[in-house]
């Protein structure tokens, strides 16, 4: 209970492109509830699923006090092309940087390569005469003419959004700031991003494309989240509305209506905070998180119970998943790997004739053939169905009935009759080979960060990866999985664990060697101002957690590392003990450092968060009874290639110390914990599924 006497009541909102998944804390118990996904308006599924959530829990709409929403609808904007007539300002000589990229190949021996198209076109980009240098100073001033042509330009051409990246503007953006106000001054109902606030970053293909990605998702986003407050406010629901970010904080609706480009990667963050709270508590310091819904699968690593952060990824690769293949976004980021293959991924035969899963989804709209709902083409919760692992009759709590008739002929038409298998067969091949493509995935991103998967624990949730993990597992020599407690709305349970934080990152080249601390204190105390002006109206109590990160690299090296910071003011003795903590980190990262060469700082981040609150760590259950399934049902063992009697448990009926083992299916409302043969599960004291090898 609060402690005015009130009820402690928030709602965390996740819309995934199949589902929208609600969940609601009350006085720390959680209820949920799934609703389909609405694409015309997301608003009204939200609606839908506060009613209904608070319905279940028994309380008023007035009692929420905090409502916590992420959503994929920035990412899918851009992975569709569905964003604004957006029109963008560059530096004279660099409008076609969007074009030629970083000339970098990924995939080196293609002689037919396709390099993805640039998010705004070329008959959409302008060019001014300035000029800053890399240190900020004014090489050549703003143009007047040339700007008061190019406003001329996106006044004639009709343009909804627009976004300024100036050469060098990292360093110096006043004048974006200038070519902003005179844009507005101009065209006032004409939404305007600069880069040097969105992302004031080098390297200027990845801050352009970051600013391009902001300005075309902006009008959209910003519309949806105003009505989105305007009806959770018609329907009763008055309290304040945040937004989880990219990074895995929350900031306010405001923030991000102007920086919707930071939430791109909200949803899954919430998923990586979901199982980094359930790490905590078991005192796991080394976790694989995989979370599978609708529509992707992500992966991402857990050490020392933190999700590893990036400050670079991509969005939408077009070529195997490749790196480079995608378009590069430079804010703060959980790190993970994202692949299309979700339980509304589309099977299909290539021209090899093999079975290929995903990218594309049927997502909520027209659906999986067997919701019944117009779908025609076989998904892989299509195949799930067939192969036992879903109830027809209690799917999302009997909330949508199944059908395996339509299941059965979708994979006869559109995989069977092409490579003569029978729905059965189609059914299993559509697993398999969802199930290597995530378990290739998470095999890259544990080598690319130096790691053994097989030592890790995996923590699985979202609705469709309980019903895969087991498999995957057995693929990628993991012995041991948790399922948590309301595993099928993970992400939205994240929410409410997460933070109020906001990280600034900024470029400024420091060369070690002549370390200018009077400078670099003025940077820092200038980011730490921002990342507190985005973070203190959300503190209850407390004072907050500042991280300061440093990007280092030797000089002439393409690339840097990241090196924490320890919270100092700098002095004349700072430069000594920064290169001695980037030796340290080089060491672990490479074997050696190199002697002789300057170090230099090319990247700064100071993040800002309310303290974690402390949890109890879950006390050591020993094994009980093995439980009698109360029923059974054939399930497809992949290991035998063949239908199995797998015991049905209802998870509400299991206690701590309960086993159960497989082959079984332990159901509840969003999702079902597939056993195979070769694994067992003890209840936990906090009701997890620890899930190991018999």
């Amino acid at each position: 209970m609060a402690s005015n006497g009130l009820r402690n009541c928030r709602v965390g909102v996740d819309i995934g492109g199949t589902f929208t998944d609600i969940a609601l804390d009350l006085d720390g118990v959680i209820h949920s509830t799934k609703v389909l996904t609405d694409y015309t308006a997301p608003e009204r599924a939200i609606l839908k699923g506060v009613s209904t959530v608070a319905e279940i829990a028994g309380v008023a709409l007035a009692e929420i006090s905090l409502l916590i929403h992420g959503t994929t609808l920035a990412t899918n904007a851009l992975i569709e092309r569905r964003g604004a007539r957006t029109a963008f300002v560059t530096t004279e000589g660099f409008r076609d940087v969007l074009e030629m990229r970083t000339e970098n190949r990924f995939e080196q021996y293609d002689l037919n390569i396709a390099l993805p198209p640039a998010l705004i076109e070329r008959a959409d980009r302008f060019a001014v005469r300035e000029r800053m240098n890399a240190g900020g100073k004014v090489l050549l001033p703003l143009d007047a003419a040339s700007v008061s042509a190019v406003v001329e330009a996106i006044a004639a051409g009709g343009y909804e959004s627009v976004a300024v990246g100036f050469i060098h503007a990292y360093a110096n953006g006043a004048h974006e700031a200038a070519m902003r106000d005179a844009i507005l001054k101009r065209l006032p109902h004409v939404s305007v991003s600069i880069s040097s606030e969105v992302s004031p970053q080098m390297r200027e293909f990845e801050r352009f494309n970051t600013v391009c990605a902001n300005a075309y998702v902006k009008p959209a986003i910003k519309s949806y989240l105003d009505r989105l407050v305007v009806s959770l406010k018609e329907i009763g629901v008055g309290c304040p509305v945040f937004m989880i970010h990219s990074g895995g904080g929350i900031v306010s609706v405001e923030s991000a209506s102007e920086f919707p480009v930071r939430l791109v990667e909200s949803g899954p963050a919430g998923g990586a905070i979901f199982a980094a709270d359930i790490a905590r508590r078991h005192g796991l310091d080394t976790v694989l998180s995989f979370d599978m819904g609708g529509t992707t699968a992500k992966i991402c690593l857990i050490e020392n119970q933190v999700p590893k952060t990036a400050k670079t990824f991509e969005v939408a690769r077009t070529y195997r998943f490749r790196k480079g293949s995608g378009m590069p976004i430079s804010i703060p980021v959980v790190e993970m790997v994202e692949i299309g293959a979700g339980g509304g991924s589309i099977a299909s035969v290539d021209g090899m004739r093999q079975i290929r899963v995903g990218p594309h989804s049927a997502a909520s709209e027209p659906g999986p053939a067997c919701y019944q709902r117009g779908g025609r083409n076989p998904t892989v919760t299509d195949a799930d169905l067939i192969l036992g692992k879903l109830d027809p009759d209690n799917f999302a709590g009997g909330a949508i009935p199944l059908s395996v008739a339509a299941s059965r002929q979708a994979m006869a038409d559109d995989i069977g009759s092409v490579i003569g298998l029978d729905p059965d067969a189609a059914a299993y091949g559509t697993c398999e080979m969802v199930d290597e493509n995530m378990a290739n995935a998470g095999r890259v991103h544990t080598v690319e960060n130096g790691k053994n998967i097989a030592d890790f624990t995996m923590i699985t949730f979202g609705g469709a990866g309980p019903l895969h993990a087991a498999r995957l597992c057995e693929k990628m020599g993991i012995s041991t999985f948790l399922v948590p407690p309301g595993a099928g709305v993970g992400s939205a349970i994240g929410f409410l664990r997460a933070p109020f934080g906001y990280e600034s990152v900024r470029s400024a080249v420091f060369n070690l060697s002549q370390f200018d601390f009077a400078e670099a204190n003025r940077l820092v105390d200038a980011m730490q101002a921002e990342a507190l002006g985005f973070v203190e109206g959300g503190l209850d109590s407390g004072a907050p957690v500042i991280e300061r990160t440093l990007f280092m690299r030797y000089a002439g090296q393409g690339w840097d590392i990241p090196v924490p910071l320890d919270a100092e003011t700098f002095d004349a003795g700072s430069a000594a003990r920064i290169a001695g903590q980037f030796e340290r980190e080089y060491e672990r990262f490479f074997g050696r450092a190199i002697e002789g060469l300057d170090i230099e700082i090319v990247s700064w981040s100071v993040k800002a968060s309310s303290p974690l609150p402390p949890v109890a760590r879950v006390p050591a259950v020993g094994e009980g009874n093995v439980v009698a399934p109360a029923r059974t049902r054939r399930l497809f063992e992949a290991s035998q290639g063949a239908f199995l009697d797998a015991g049905i448990h209802e998870r509400d009926g299991l206690k701590p110390g309960d086993v159960v083992k497989g082959p079984a299916v332990i159901v509840e409302r969003e999702t079902s914990a597939v056993l195979t043969a070769s694994f067992k599960a003890v209840v936990q004291n906090d009701g997890c599924l620890l899930v190991t090898r018999l």
